[in-house]
């Protein structure tokens, strides 16, 4: 049986939210960012206009388009948007995915015995305006990669079908930047040596590609070629995520005990950005000596930065040690948990921290999570006189 799967995307979803709640924003340029020194996190079609995009530096958006409103953007409203069309759409679709805030897909194989998928699509494209007042676009394909280039290419509250026969030369005068798994590198890595096209990258040998970029070589010729098999997985929201650490040998060495939760917090940070998850909630925990338990817990705006994660975990820690008992274990959780990118979450802080945090994880993603760490998650022992 040929697979039926729809990629929903909620276009310029943060933009589209804040108007919700101000109509004065309606069809004038909006960047969602903050701070002179701060990066874009999304901005709407009329911005776009002006070749502002997303994590661009919010000084240079403005000189490119000085005219528009800028708003620092509030996650807790996105996320509980997101909560509710997850829901319009789990509740008619058989399988669901959600890959991010704002994109679903759906796995809707074997519905057109009973309805006309593309209208069954249509209709619950527009359930979820109705009852949201976001605007929705999509593309109905067989498989996951055609599915999302093709809402990409019916924006804004497009939508399109794209059947088996009609793939190739769908995809064949694109530009190979549609491609999901093409990045900025290897673009200007084919480019170089001609390959700015779907078409001209289909018709390259497997083997040549996996030369050239690695293991990905041939996951992305297929992708040019329309082939993708990679299944919906069902959509499951994550509650928390957390690390503890249990001593050979109860503590009171506060120095030593700093370290250890800058080091843990940066761990969790990490998984965080790795598996695209912003957290409101901060737990720590202490059992002392005696088998006491205590824990403390503080809301904060949604983040997956390590330095301010650091400062509320540490403040914690300061506020819940007050026995000055032997420490057994020390635990850190984070919960509340939204999806979302490192560049949506950081409103504040700078493109320079940004970049900072981006050097890293793919440092880590390449060599391993402890071949780079901040200094202060490293314990020097005082020497002795």
């Amino acid at each position: 049986m040929e697979r039926t799967i729809v990629h929903m995307d909620l276009d310029t979803f943060f933009v589209s939210c804040e108007r919700l709640r101000n109509s004065e924003l309606d069809k004038i340029p909006v960047i969602i960012g903050g701070g002179d020194r701060g990066v874009v996190a999304s901005c709407s079609y009329e911005a776009r206009y002006y070749g502002v995009r997303s994590a661009m530096p919010i000084k240079m958006a403005l000189r490119l388009c000085p005219q528009a409103k800028v708003i620092k953007g509030d996650m807790e409203l996105y996320s509980r948007l997101s909560h509710t069309v997850t829901e319009i759409i789990q509740e008619k679709a058989p399988v669901v995915e959600k890959a991010s805030v704002d994109e679903h897909y759906l796995d809707i194989s074997g519905m057109d015995r009973f309805f006309g998928s593309y209208q069954w699509t249509q209709e619950l494209m527009q359930n979820v305006t109705k009852h949201t007042g976001l605007p929705v676009s999509f593309a109905l394909s067989v498989n996951k990669t055609v599915a999302k280039i093709g809402t990409g290419e019916v924006k804004p509250s497009g939508k399109r079908e794209i059947r088996q026969h009609e793939i190739k030369p769908f995809l064949a005068p694109l530009s190979i930047k549609k491609i999901p798994m093409v990045g900025d590198k290897t673009f200007q890595l084919l480019s170089r040596i001609g390959i700015r096209t779907i078409h001209t990258l289909s018709e390259m040998p497997a083997e040549v590609l996996q030369q050239m970029i690695g293991k990905n070589g041939i996951d992305l010729w297929k992708k040019a070629n329309g082939i993708d098999h990679t299944p919906v997985e069902p959509y499951t929201e994550r509650k928390s995520i957390s690390t503890e650490h249990t001593f050979d040998r109860d503590t009171i060495d506060i120095a030593m005990l700093r370290t250890l939760i800058t080091g843990m917090v940066e761990k969790l940070a990490f998984q965080l950005r790795t598996e695209q998850w912003l957290t409101s909630t901060v737990v720590v925990k202490l059992r002392y000596a005696n088998f006491d338990t205590e824990t403390k817990q503080a809301q904060i705006p949604y983040t997956s930065a390590d330095h301010t994660l650091n400062r509320c975990v540490h403040e914690l820690f300061d506020k819940l040690y007050n026995r000055r008992m032997r420490i057994r274990l020390i635990g850190i959780r984070f919960t509340g948990l939204v999806r979302g990118s490192l560049q949506i979450n950081l409103f504040e802080d700078t493109e320079e921290m940004l970049a900072l945090y981006q050097a890293m994880d793919h440092i880590k993603h390449r060599f391993g999570h402890n071949k780079v760490y901040r200094a202060s998650s490293v314990y020097v022992p005082p020497k002795k006189k």
